[in-house]
């Protein structure tokens, strides 16, 4: 077989092994889904949804008389008139409400992480501790009720020590309900203030976040204090950094502090996630070919240099060498830890390599050059993947140091003679 014919058949067996990665890299991705479709509401129905607390509404309530349109008629039908023989219209009561804004905000939060795993997917759980206070000061110049309002962040949770107390007073079972809100009712004369302060712990996931109004609203002498047992701290989207933020124990205090701000967005916490094993492995699958390639022109160069002969069946191994690699890790990431997983398909996929290199060239080119090849670009690259946004980057190093090496190692080469030969005899260099 002459060397055109070696790199043909080389090129062949690497468009193999990229469509068998691809579809392994598939084969993960559908399995990935089918488990997170299946265990996702298992979950939250242990755990919850992400939890979305908006403030409650406050509704002062009053009767107004007001001056109808009918007139007053005695028994016998007749317009009552007055002294002046004006008649006299009907006085009617008509109800009148208005939504009131709190004049302080007092908020605890404290965020404990609990991940959990099922299968090929981390799901980022949490507990949290709420305690809200709310001041609320009427400024009518009548006497009316103040209703408090109280909608739960997720209907379908569990909130454990809820408790509601008004004005210092425990007051969780006076409770009417609509409409999914809890209401309390006080009556409340002009320039009265009132403080309100609910309590209760609950689950959630990935997210947490403070809502202050539906929509955009006010808020006045608002402080929301939240503590993280976590370090690696992210907000959602559509909300608001911390005034103050500092390192406490093994995670952070953040506090959000404003005197008087008119604001559409809340404020809020996104749950650190694991590495996820499923979309880790389907990833890895996808961009295998590019370290195999990487792996193959090195492997073919060098063997070209040095006179040692790599027969493109020996590339068929090789790439079955590779392949294992994520074969092993695609059905033992949902068995064993991510990194254990990781660190057994590493050490396998090199003793194959190594192992029937040094049957076909020797142990020095085996464990050397092809070994830290091999560790360099399947390992080293594969483990890139580990950190979100770094895979890029280390395909585009790689790439240009191996670009260099090997201008600089073929440089001297005098191609048209290699190609007109026709052979894997040892190039002529000048």
């Amino acid at each position: 077989m002459n060397y055109l014919a070696r790199l043909l058949a080389s090129g062949f067996v690497f468009a193999c092994a990229a469509v068998a990665w691809l579809v392994f890299g598939g084969i993960m991705s559908n399995r990935t889904m089918m488990q997170d479709s299946a265990l996702v509401g298992r979950v939250n129905d242990l755990w919850g949804t992400p939890h979305a607390q908006y403030a409650p509404r406050f509704v002062f309530d009053w009767v107004e008389d007001r001056t109808s349109s009918k007139v007053l008629v005695d028994t016998q039908n007749r317009v009552v008139r007055d002294e002046l023989g004006v008649p006299l219209y009907a006085i009617e009561q008509v109800p009148q409400s208005v939504v009131a804004s709190p004049r302080g905000t007092d908020l605890d939060v404290a965020l404990a992480l609990d991940s959990r795993r099922k299968g090929l997917m981390w799901y980022a759980l949490y507990d949290v501790d709420f305690e809200g206070t709310w001041k609320v000061t009427s400024d009518l110049e009548h006497p009316s009720t103040l209703t408090f309002a109280w909608a739960f962040p997720d209907s379908g949770a569990s909130y454990d020590g809820f408790a509601v107390f008004i004005d210092g007073v425990d007051r969780t079972k006076d409770v009417a309900s609509t409409e999914g809100e809890s209401l309390w009712r006080i009556p409340v004369q002009p320039g009265e203030s009132h403080e309100f302060r609910v309590k209760y712990r609950s689950r959630g996931m990935d997210t947490w976040t403070y809502h202050p109004a539906r929509g955009t609203g006010q808020v006045e002498d608002f402080t929301l204090d939240m503590t993280t047992d976590f370090v690696d701290i992210d907000l959602p989207a559509y909300t608001m950094s911390p005034s103050e933020k500092a390192r406490e124990g093994d995670g952070w205090r953040l506090r959000w502090q404003f005197e008087r701000l008119v604001t559409g967005n809340g404020m809020g916490m996104v749950m650190p996630e694991k590495v996820q094993p499923g979309p880790l492995a389907a990833s890895m699958s996808f961009s295998a070919p590019i370290s195999l390639a990487l792996f193959m022109v090195w492997i073919h160069v060098l063997g070209l240099l040095r006179r040692i002969e790599v027969h493109p069946i020996n590339h068929v191994f090789l790439a079955a060498a590779f392949f294992a690699f994520h074969l092993l890790f695609g059905y033992t990431v949902d068995h064993l830890p991510v990194e254990a997983a990781f660190a057994l398909s590493a050490a396998v996929s090199v003793v194959l390599v190594v192992s029937y290199l040094r049957l076909v060239v020797g142990p020095r080119f085996a464990f050397v050059e092809a070994g830290l090849a091999q560790l360099l670009y399947l390992v080293g690259f594969s483990l890139a993947h580990f950190w979100e946004g770094f895979t890029g980057l280390t395909v585009t190093v790689l790439g240009i140091v191996t670009l260099f090496a090997l201008m600089q190692l073929t440089g001297r080469i005098k191609w048209a003679e290699v190609l007109a030969r026709g052979s894997l005899e040892a190039p002529e260099v000048g």
